[in-house]
């Protein structure tokens, strides 16, 4: 009798054992799960979150299209990504800063819906002027290159939407020059295409490190 007393006396710690790893086994277990769970749920969230910009996005975008749908249906700009383009053509004459009659007439129909835009969507406007790559210093003496042309081409622009209407706590000139080409300027197709005029939506809270080129 009292060896099997022995054996049982001697046995009770192994399962005392076994159940505490049992229940460090358990608990661990429980952190993984818990940590796997956190880490679905943050994906969920980043998801959520991602799925609700490109829906405001979206909506933007059709707002957009909506006030433009005039002046885009008659082929006299394009929006692409946001960006409202201009040939430059239609607004100045070769390496020049002065509006065309026909380029005046196009802004003033764009300044009340755009004005309205920006009003309800609390936006700025940017208006960024780009050149080709041909040196404008042999043709027109007034600019000493490129990025001195699309500076004062979209101050132009900028300053004529402002008559139009545009508030001029909602607009800003950008200035790129012969950077960020759309064509190749190998020919005088591509050149045209790369000497224009874009006016793009920005958050007000943008305007300092978007307008630092101008």
């Amino acid at each position: 009798m009292d060896e099997f007393d022995g054996a049982i006396d001697h046995s009770t710690p192994v399962w005392a054992v076994f159940g505490d790893l049992m229940s460090g086994l358990l608990g661990a277990f429980v952190l993984i799960l818990v940590g796997v769970l956190g880490v679905q749920l943050d994906l969920v969230t980043s998801l959520e979150a991602e799925v609700q910009k490109r829906r405001v996005e979206e909506q933007r975008r059709e707002a957009l299209e909506k006030a433009l749908a005039v002046p885009l249906a008659a082929g006299r700009v394009t929006l692409n990504d946001g960006r409202i383009g201009i040939s430059g053509s239609v607004l100045f004459a070769l390496n020049s800063d002065e509006l065309q009659p026909e380029g005046r007439q196009l802004l003033k129909s764009l300044a009340p819906p755009l004005a309205a835009f920006l009003s309800v969507n609390d936006e700025m406007l940017m208006v960024s002027g780009f050149t080709d790559d041909r040196p404008v210093r042999d043709s027109n003496r007034q600019f000493a290159d490129n990025l001195e042309l699309s500076a004062q081409r979209a101050l132009t622009v900028t300053r004529a939407l402002i008559e139009e209407g545009i508030p001029s706590s909602s607009v800003f000139a950008a200035a790129f020059g012969q950077e960020q080409p759309v064509a190749s300027n190998a020919d005088a197709e591509g050149r045209s295409r790369n000497r224009r005029v874009e006016m793009a939506p920005v958050p007000k809270s943008g305007k300092a490190g978007a307008g630092s080129n101008g």
